[in-house]
């Protein structure tokens, strides 16, 4: 497959370079071909992919060319933009001296008196004896805070209209997926041109601040950081919730209430209002209730360099005023907006942040696994017990205030009760859900106690008797009405005044509700966009059933042209990119191959810096296996122990050895605890094991690195996938030794994966030249790893391809992390009999898929240990003269 790149770079190259004088240091020859690459691709717009090996000075490079160019073309089309404190709404300005959320309440007001548009809702009259003013008192519950106004819909909402099933694109007004939108206002652009960087976690979005300020573009251009409220808040006690649901809701609770104070003193008391404004009104979130210091922290980053999350809550707390919040005053006056994947890559959060991609530049770094995150994102998951709550919640809200509800909001809560109750049928157990036998598609109810049924949106619904409701304007009485908020928070107060210990559960009634519109939402996407998955599981224990529903979206393609047909260049950067073509099918497979710019470059590294060798026997002599089916056996961790046990007393400082999964991590480190291996290898390095929570790998990662400068060493037992895996990185002395355990694939039993390589495997070819793959009678699947094996065995080319890239970027990843400068050194082993099989003798061998620079260096093959531990032994004991000399 040929793609823009090489010789269409060789010519500009030869045409023009670049001088980026804003580089640090004196630049090795790849870092000026990358710089002057992404330049051009800049300058063309479009989509490109570079690709460059980690530890290369890929974010310092994406720095110094992005940022250059961002100056060069401000410079080219003369944008003298002014700011000013004031913001112009329908020919009025508006003092941005007024809490934010009274400007909203005020300035929505207006627009609706000025179009004069009918509401849906008006408040029902009720009899002067009918609690009217009435005022909460204890013990007793305000009714009329959570009674719903009256909804006239004109419409019925059962219409059988093509818009059924429209897709329902962000939030459902009082929240988003992500963010809310309770504060994603409309203002001016203050800047122009901006570069959008998001990476995947908040640790390489400070790694990138970090590299920035090495330049002088930490002064030259404004930057901002935005990140979650988990990693910004400062109010202790939404902080203490833990939960990042929770703290959330919590902070969007804190300030609904601000509204309904503003709009009450609006309509009811009548004075205090100045030219259509409430004059002062008070949020709950004591960080938020002074405007004032926002301004002033919006203009202390504005005034300072580059500062990185750390930075900006540090700053909030000294102020006390709020970060979040702050730090989203600032995007629209910054050059360089610095975000998660999470808040770029979804509508509703671009629209929640006021953020603008309008011919702007996206970079989207460590974008290897891109595709999957991007379609994780878009997930929906309802749990069983979820799905109760929800019912239970809305039918007790009914019941009470049934009589003062008006015949729209009935309609409408009847028919949400009515998709519950479809809902939970294939949740329960069969003979309880006997759904209709004549519907066509497989039918969820019938599906195994342990296992999953799988099905397509339509399928689904005609499965479940439910394709008859219009679940487009069932969303939009949930959006319109506001009812989420009402019975939730109806239900809530209810448990605080009957003391029910229900009410504090982690799980609260507003993230059931989020779950439930989330899934709703889902069920109005294109049939062919993803699928159903209807999960029963058993639980041993209390021997009740539970399960899920489950959309799994299977097609990232219009998703990502939402990017790209705003900004004016997408750039896809990362060390492991490759294999390209697989990208660009599932992201932008309207975009033929030789208009995908791509770039790709060496390591920094020399070859006599790195030694991959293939380890396919241990120190008894026995074959190391690693698959599925004899990982598990004593034999194979015992002789994996025993070669622990040699490389520690043969590897200086630091040695970090990578495993599957966790579950299979903590098997090993069992079962050598039990035999005394374990003991062996602590007489020569401290061992440590990554924990499972992100919130503790930094004080281990402390203590790791304290052993090894202090010690005779250490070893670091990680995970593949892990946050150690995945930008960390470990240079010099923190890996002299990345040892990688078997290949890890990942469960074939996973029904989501299943699917994905299902989809993939169709990929590019019309309907009647799909491959037929099944999962049993394609209704059910048990979760056998077997069942999954024969649909992989099925597979004659995409969909086997892709799961193997699954496995090959995970390594390439993990081990990626040992070189991270041109004077680092490390030995990197591949324990595993299948990375040391003749790869002449396979049409798909590991290796193939493996780094340039490490693959033209991998000795494959050994004539036992005896060879792996001499190699060794030669490699260090060179690097330590290199070092004494």
């Amino acid at each position: 497959m040929q793609y823009e790149g090489d010789d269409w770079y060789k010519t500009q190259l030869a045409e023009e370079k670049q001088e980026f004088p804003a580089f640090p240091y004196e630049p090795y020859s790849i870092q000026i071909d990358f710089m002057n690459a992404l330049y051009r691709f800049l300058d063309k717009g479009g989509v490109s992919m570079l690709e460059s090996p980690t530890g290369t000075g890929k974010s310092l490079s994406i720095i110094c060319s992005a940022l250059q160019w961002l100056l060069d073309r401000n410079e080219k089309i003369n944008n003298n933009s002014g700011s000013s404190d004031k913001v112009v709404v329908d020919g009025e300005e508006e003092d941005e001296s007024e809490p934010d959320w009274i400007r909203n309440f005020t300035v929505n007001s207006h627009d609706d008196a000025k179009t004069n548009r009918k509401s849906p809702f008006r408040v029902k009259k009720r009899d002067s004896d009918a609690r009217k003013g009435e005022e909460e008192v204890s013990g007793e519950v305000n009714e009329q805070e959570f009674c719903l106004e009256e909804y006239e819909s004109e419409e019925d909402y059962s219409s059988s209209s093509s818009s059924k099933r429209k897709p329902v694109g962000g939030g459902l007004g009082f929240y988003t997926s992500s963010e809310d939108e309770e504060d994603g206002k409309e203002c001016e652009e203050e800047g122009g041109l901006k570069v959008f960087y998001c990476s995947r976690t908040h640790s390489q979005l400070s790694q990138f601040v970090k590299e920035l300020r090495k330049t002088v573009f930490a002064q030259k251009v404004r930057v901002v950081c935005l990140g979650s409220r988990k990693n910004m808040c400062i109010n202790e006690d939404v902080l203490k919730l833990g939960n990042v649901g929770r703290i959330n809701e919590r902070c969007l609770d804190l300030q609904k209430k601000k509204t309904s104070l503003a709009s009450k003193k609006k309509k009811n008391l009548g004075t205090n209002v100045k030219g259509g404004r409430t004059k002062s009104s008070s949020c709950r979130c004591p960080m938020l209730r002074k405007q004032s210091l926002q301004r002033e922290f919006k203009a202390e980053i504005l005034q300072q360099e580059a500062m990185d999350i750390e930075d900006l809550v540090q700053l909030g707390r000294e102020m006390r005023t709020c970060p979040y919040y702050g730090s989203r005053r600032v995007a629209p006056a910054a050059d360089l907006i610095i975000l998660p994947y999470q808040s770029l890559l979804s509508k509703s959060s671009q629209e929640s942040l006021g953020l603008n991609l309008k011919s702007s530049v996206v970079i989207i770094d460590e974008a290897h696994n891109l595709a999957d995150t991007l379609l994780s994102m878009h997930d929906a998951k309802i749990t069983m017990s979820q799905l109760e709550d929800v019912h239970s919640s809305i039918e007790s809200y009914l019941g009470r205030f049934q009589n003062l509800l008006g015949a729209g909001n009935r309609r409408y809560i009847q028919t949400l009760l009515i998709l519950i109750r479809a809902l939970l049928k294939p949740l329960a157990t069969t003979s309880d859900s006997d759904l209709n036998s004549g519907n066509s598609g497989p039918d969820p109810s019938k599906s195994k106690a342990c296992g999953g049924c799988s099905m397509a949106i339509n399928d689904f619904l005609f499965s479940l008797n439910i394709d008859n409701i219009n679940l487009v304007k069932l969303l939009a009485y949930i959006k319109q009405s506001n009812i989420i908020h009402k019975v939730s928070g109806y239900g809530e107060r209810v448990a605080m005044l009957q003391k029910d210990p229900a009410a504090h559960e982690e799980m609260s009634k507003l993230s059931s509700f989020r779950a439930f519109s989330d899934i709703l939402v889902a069920l109005t996407h294109n049939n062919g966009d993803g699928r159903i998955i209807v999960s029963k599981m058993s639980s041993s224990t209390s021997g009740q059933q539970g399960g899920y529903i489950k959309y799994v979206m299977l097609t990232g393609a219009k998703l990502f042209s939402e990017v790209v047909d705003e900004a004016h260049a997408v750039v896809l950067a990362g060390g492991t990119l490759q294999p390209i073509e697989e990208t660009r099918e599932r992201l932008f497979p309207w975009l033929p191959s030789n208009q995908l710019q791509f770039f790709s470059c060496s390591h920094i590294v020399p070859s006599e810096s790195i030694m991959p060798v293939a380890v396919s026997h241990g120190p008894s002599g026995l074959s190391f296996d690693f698959s599925h089916s004899s990982r598990s056996s004593t034999e194979m961790i015992q002789e994996l122990g025993l070669l622990m046990s040699n490389l520690v007393a043969l590897v200086p400082e630091g040695v970090i050895v990578f495993f599957s999964s966790f579950e299979y991590e903590t098997q090993v480190h069992t079962a050598w605890t039990n035999s005394g291996i374990l003991r062996r290898i602590m007489k020569k390095k401290r061992v440590f094991r990554e924990p499972r929570r992100n919130t503790e790998v930094e004080a281990v990662l402390r203590d790791y690195k304290e052993a090894i400068e202090s010690e005779r060493g250490a070893i670091m037992l990680a995970v593949v996938g892990g946050k150690v895996s995945e930008g960390i990185n470990f240079s010099d002395g923190m890996c002299r030794c990345v040892v990688m355990v078997g290949l890890p694939y990942p469960s074939p039993s996973d029904i989501e994966l299943l699917e994905r390589i299902k989809h993939i495997e169709g990929l590019g070819d019309t309907e009647s030249s799909k491959p037929c793959l099944t999962l049993v009678d394609d209704s059910y699947y048990s979760g056998d790893v077997r069942e999954g094996f024969g649909v992989l065995r099925s597979c004659r080319r995409r969909g086997k391809e892709y799961y193997e890239n699954l496995c090959m970027k995970a390594v390439n990843q993990s081990i990626g992390r040992a070189i991270r400068h041109a004077k680092d050194y490390s030995a990197i082993l591949l324990v595993d009999a299948r990375y040391a099989n003749d790869p002449a003798k396979r049409t798909s061998h590991p290796s193939s898929k493996l780094p340039k620079w490490i693959k033209d260096h991998l000795i494959y093959s050994t004539k036992g240990y005896g060879d792996v531990h001499r190699l060794l032994h030669q490699f260090f004991k060179h690097k330590n003269v290199q070092k004494s000399s």
